[in-house]
C-alpha cells in the first residue's frame, strides 16, 4: 500500500486527554452539589466533548440545570486547566518521530473547538512538526463530513487515496471513509461498552499508535 500521508483525530487518538476532561466534568459536578463521576465513566465519554460528558456526569438530573451555563463552567474550567494529566498514548511520540524521519508528512483533523486545540497542542514540542490543524470549527463543516479531512489532504498536496486517517470514534471511520481515504480505528482509544467498532467498517485496527507503520511497510 502506497501512503503518503497520514491524518490523526487528536483526543483519544495521539493524546490521551480524558483525565483533564474530567477533571472539568468534575469541577462542574462540585459547583452543583452533584457527585463526582468515576474515571471508568467519564474517560468513555472523553472523545465526545462537553455535551456529551455534562450527560454523563449529570444523567437524568442534567435537566434541572442551565446547560449553557453547565457548560461555559466546563469549557472555561478546562481551558485554564488543560494539560495537568494530559500525555501521549503509548507508542505515538515513536510514531510521530518515526514519521518525520521517513519524510511522511503528517497532521490533525479533531473535532475540539479551535482555542482549546491551539491551547493544548504547544504543550507537546513534537506538535510543531504537524503540517496542518483542522479543529471542529475551522470549517463550515466538523465531522463525520469528509470535508475536513479533504481539506488538509489538499493543504498537504497529498492524494485521498494515499493518506490514512486514524482515529477512535465512529465519526472518524465514517469521515475518512468518505473521503476516500484509508481509515484505521485506534481501538486502544476512548470506546465505551456500548459502541460497535465491528460495524463501523474501518479498513484497519489497531491496538497501539506504532501499528499504524504496519499498515503502509
Amino acid at each position: 500500500m502506497t501512503i503518503n500521508a497520514v491524518l490523526f483525530d487528536l483526543d483519544g487518538t495521539l493524546l490521551d486527554t480524558a483525565n483533564d476532561l474530567g477533571r472539568a466534568l468534575n469541577f462542574v459536578l462540585k459547583q452543583k452539589n452533584m457527585p463526582e463521576c468515576a474515571p471508568e465513566l467519564f474517560r468513555v465519554g472523553a472523545s465526545h466533548g462537553s455535551k456529551v460528558l455534562l450527560e454523563l456526569g449529570f444523567g437524568e438530573r442534567l435537566i434541572e440545570h442551565d446547560f449553557e451555563e453547565l457548560k461555559s463552567l466546563f469549557l472555561h474550567f478546562y481551558q485554564e486547566n488543560i494539560c495537568h494529566h494530559t500525555c501521549f498514548f503509548p507508542g505515538v511520540e515513536k510514531l510521530l518521530h518515526t514519521l518525520n524521519e521517513q519524510d511522511i508528512p503528517w497532521g490533525i483533523v479533531t473535532n475540539k473547538p479551535g482555542h482549546l486545540t491551539d491551547r493544548l497542542l504547544p504543550n507537546f514540542e513534537l506538535f510543531q512538526h504537524s503540517k496542518i490543524n483542522i479543529s471542529g470549527d475551522t470549517l463550515e463543516k466538523a465531522k463525520p463530513h469528509p470535508e475536513p479531512l479533504l481539506h488538509a489532504s489538499q493543504h498537504m498536496n497529498v492524494d485521498p487515496s494515499k493518506t490514512l486517517y486514524v482515529g477512535d470514534a465512529e465519526r472518524d471511520i465514517k469521515a475518512a471513509n468518505a473521503a476516500n481515504m484509508t481509515s484505521v480505528l485506534a481501538s486502544y482509544g476512548y470506546i465505551s461498552e456500548h459502541d460497535t467498532p465491528d460495524t463501523w467498517n474501518a479498513d484497519f485496527s489497531i491496538e497501539n499508535a506504532l501499528d499504524v507503520l504496519s499498515v503502509f511497510s
